[in-house]
């Protein structure tokens, strides 16, 4: 299998930008609430079953509302990327339902751990963090080249 570059689709500013602004987020949300912007946790405790104890609702809600929102405002400034998903619906449910029970089991998703523990000098997430790298390895390759 050849490997190619697009370089038409390659954005060092735009990406060093986006990384900056997740890293500026990141830090304010923790300067400023005392709470780690991890996707799954912010979440998980939204749609928890008693409202009453969780007084955190409203930042999380628009938390993951400019989550969402950000590709309808993004669209204004610059055509959005195109996407091509071949896979079944079922095969995305599917997946989405994998990526869910990973993680819970890996007490947080991939931003929680790689952008927000290892910025706390985290082992825990240094490990997870490898784990999720070696495990995207891994599979990658059984699919692209053993079955």
């Amino acid at each position: 299998m050849h490997l190619t570059i697009h370089w038409q689709n390659f954005t060092p500013g735009a990406s060093l930008v986006g990384g900056m602004l997740i890293g500026l987020a990141t830090a304010l949300l923790v300067i400023f609430r005392g709470k780690i912007a991890g996707i799954s946790g912010i979440l998980g405790e939204l749609i928890e079953a008693d409202h009453s104890a969780n007084p955190h609702r409203l930042w999380r809600g628009l938390f993951l509302i400019g989550l969402v929102g950000s590709s309808f405002v993004y669209q204004f400034f610059a055509p959005l990327p195109q996407s091509n998903i071949s896979a079944s619906l079922g095969t995305l449910i599917v997946a989405g339902l994998l990526v869910g029970f990973g993680t819970r089991m890996g007490s947080g998703c991939t931003s929680g751990h790689g952008i927000c523990g290892l910025s706390r000098l985290s082992l825990r997430s240094l490990i997870a963090t490898i784990s999720f790298i070696f495990s995207g390895f891994v599979i990658c390759y059984l699919f692209l080249h053993a079955i």
